[in-house]
């Protein structure tokens, strides 16, 4: 079974950048996306119900931003997309998918820079953090669950190009990179990490200027967190920086259910 996350950065745009292209070309059995920027209803019907997949949205109350979505092979025996807290849910940031006992949250974590660049969005977004493992946190007593996402933050200093110039910016705030250290201390798997421990270069997100992502000064920002029953089945985690269409790259995990 394949999972891949990838944020889109705006679905309509990255649609004519070859996303069902993309989403065709990687043998995916449930690809998650985030920032889609759009209503389901605004979404071209060729990507919103392509053939031999099945699909679910979830828009925030605010037009053309945030907002995640799912693609799998298999329908979901059961999908939310509410935390059940309206300061979160407006937004559009939550989805969570069941198959069986494989349970994918697919999240968009919000950027804690705010509007005015000052790091304003901090505490909403370490807010958002501690929700989704709470949620998590529940079902992992009964399911393997994979956490997919952007996740807006940079873990450790091997994963952006340049850490010291960005201590004070956010997503690479300590408070923010304290919250990732939470969630693996309670037991959460990085999966690209565990199997790619000391491996310098493989980012997933790159600014849209200077040419960034051609010379790879770039940010690992997008992950699949496991629970640990659930890393018992990853045989393998990938980055592919290759796939055009966005800002970002998708990311993704094998494993043997």
């Amino acid at each position: 079974m394949r999972i891949v996350s990838w944020n889109v950065n705006g679905i309509r745009a990255c649609a004519g950048k070859g996303f069902l292209d993309a989403l065709g070309a990687s043998k995916a059995d449930v690809f998650g996306i985030q920032e889609v920027r759009a209503f389901e209803a605004q979404i071209p019907e060729a990507v919103r119900s392509p053939a031999h997949w099945h699909t679910h949205f979830v828009a925030g109350k605010r037009g053309g931003y945030s907002g995640v979505g799912l693609y799998s092979r298999e329908k979901a025996d059961r999908v939310e997309s509410a935390l059940g807290e309206e300061r979160f849910d407006i937004e559009g940031r939550y989805q969570l998918a069941l198959f069986g006992r494989i349970a994918v949250i697919n999240a968009y974590f919000p950027n804690g820079s705010g509007k005015d660049r000052d790091n304003g969005r901090v505490p909403y977004k370490l807010d958002f953090y501690r929700a989704v493992f709470d949620r998590a946190q529940r079902l992992r007593k009964r399911h393997l669950v994979f956490v997919i996402g952007d996740f807006n933050t940079a873990h450790r200093e091997i994963d952006l190009a340049r850490p010291d110039a960005n201590r004070k910016t956010s997503g690479f705030l300590p408070e923010e990179r304290a919250e990732i250290d939470r969630w693996l201390e309670a037991g959460w798997v990085d999966t690209f990490r565990a199997r790619h421990p000391d491996a310098p270069g493989h980012y997933s997100w790159w600014a849209q200027r200077s040419g960034a992502r051609a010379r790879n000064v770039g940010w690992r920002i997008d992950y699949v967190l496991a629970s640990p029953k659930a890393m018992s089945a990853v045989r393998e985690a990938f980055i592919w920086p290759d796939v055009m269409g966005s800002d970002h790259c998708p990311i993704g995990v094998d494993i043997d259910p």
